[in-house]
């Protein structure tokens, strides 16, 4: 059976990544009702590149009043070039910039997060201590360029899009790879109500995470509730390429990599999921003929 809200909406929305194209309206909204979407996510600019993207009011008013329409979960995806962590000022400070122009964005379209990806810092191999120091000199620009941001966003009940952490997959030298690395991080950020997680399948999983085997998902479930209680608010879902613990960033087709259906099966049925949207970023996934949406509507009709 599939799961609802008092106000029957779909108690997790299922949707995948999209493209805006011609606009918000005629492109994702366009998108968003060809496939049946409950979720969407979106760039606003440039994915690969540090130009800022102004939206039109008349295409954001569009978007905003049609998303609360249909009852749409809307995010936002911030470039993939942002790095917060990194040694190179000019990297820093338009990682800065860029996070603060898709923070209101994301506000102005109405949507309920801006997913940025954890970052990385630069160290010389085997040398654990000058490691260790280029780690915390990392995690304090970290705080320093993201506080003042949530700050200006307002208490945790302030209407607005939480910044949302995504774990990377650990490759390089990772500030947040996996579960528990996610400790530190919102340490850095004194544990700010307006930070929420974005747990990628592919990348918890390529981390470490045993999302395989049985009872694992409900480990890296839990162990995600006791690192950040209640953060859990955006879920990629992504198969893997890779076998778990490869440290590879290559989403797969969902039942087609190493993650596997079954796991997916127990996400959607997993208690501390519940209210959480589904997001596809598989190859193909917002192909009309795309098998991934059906298989998780599929998967969230038979949970009990």
């Amino acid at each position: 059976m599939t799961g609802t809200t008092g106000t029957g909406a779909p108690l997790r929305p299922l949707g995948t990544h999209v493209q805006v194209g011609k606009g918000l309206v005629p492109g994702a909204l366009a998108a968003v009702d060809a496939l049946g979407l409950e979720a969407v996510q979106v760039f606003l600019g440039n994915p690969r590149g540090w130009a800022r993207s102004e939206g039109r009011p008349d295409d954001d008013a569009g978007f905003r009043a049609g998303a609360a329409e249909r009852g749409l979960r809307a995010y936002v995806h911030a470039p993939y070039l942002v790095n917060l962590g990194s040694p190179t000022p000019a990297t820093y400070e338009n990682s800065v910039a860029l996070v603060g122009h898709n923070l209101r964005r994301a506000a102005e379209i109405g949507a309920e997060g801006l997913v940025v990806h954890t970052g990385s810092f630069v160290s010389p191999a085997g040398d654990d201590a000058e490691s260790a120091e280029r780690l915390a000199a990392a995690l304090r620009q970290v705080r320093e360029g993201l506080l003042p941001l949530l700050d200006a966003a307002g208490a945790a009940d302030d209407a607005g899009p939480m910044l949302l952490l995504e774990p990377t997959a650990g490759q390089g030298r990772s500030l947040c790879a996996g579960v528990d690395d996610l400790g530190p991080y919102l340490d850095a950020l004194d544990h700010h109500p307006r930070v929420g997680v974005c747990l990628d399948t592919c990348h918890v999983f390529a981390a470490g995470a045993p999302l395989d085997e049985p009872g694992g998902v409900d480990a890296t479930l839990r162990r995600l509730e006791e690192v950040a209680p209640g953060r859990l608010r955006l879920v990629h879902a992504n198969d893997s390429k890779d076998p778990r613990g490869s440290l590879k960033d290559r989403h797969e087709r969902l039942g087609e990599g190493h993650v596997g259906v079954d796991a997916f099966a127990a996400l959607l049925a997993h208690p501390l999921t519940a209210g959480v949207p589904f997001v596809l970023e598989t190859p193909g996934s917002r192909d009309p003929d795309s098998p991934c949406l059906a298989l998780l509507r599929r998967l969230r009709e038979e949970t009990p």
